[in-house]
């Protein structure tokens, strides 16, 4: 995992691309405790969620997740590999693991309750 990037205490990512633009994951933390994972679903690109909506699911053998957008934003671009073939978040060496890209005018009270990569570490040790 990316040390700039900001986590929710729901386990969820935003990793700033570049201005305005995010990455929006799970942590490998959510990763681990799901389990292996078998359905992955996004939503379509130039869809638009709130801060805390649930934009996807996701399934493995113990359970069904929803996961909830860290900061609002429209969505850009899904990662299609997930999608056709889920197993690949299992795979520690599959990079990819982002499940979609977003534009964002997020101000700073949506980052406010985010997290630093090192304090969400901490507090879910």
């Amino acid at each position: 995992m990316n040390e700039s990037m900001l986590c929710t205490k729901t386990h969820e990512y935003v990793l700033e691309q570049q201005a305005g633009k995010y990455e929006i994951g799970i942590t490998d933390y959510a990763i681990e405790q799901l389990g292996d994972i078998v359905f992955v679903e996004l939503p379509e690109v130039g869809a638009e969620f709130a801060k805390n909506e649930a934009f996807a699911t996701i399934e493995s053998v113990k359970a069904a997740s929803e996961i909830y957008m860290p900061i609002s934003g429209k969505i850009t671009e899904i990662n299609e590999a997930i999608v056709n073939s889920p197993e690949l978040l299992n795979d520690d060496s599959f990079e990819d693991k982002w499940f979609v890209k977003i534009e964002s005018a997020a101000d700073q009270v949506e980052f406010a309750d985010l997290l630093d990569y090192s304090d969400y570490k901490e507090e879910i040790e």
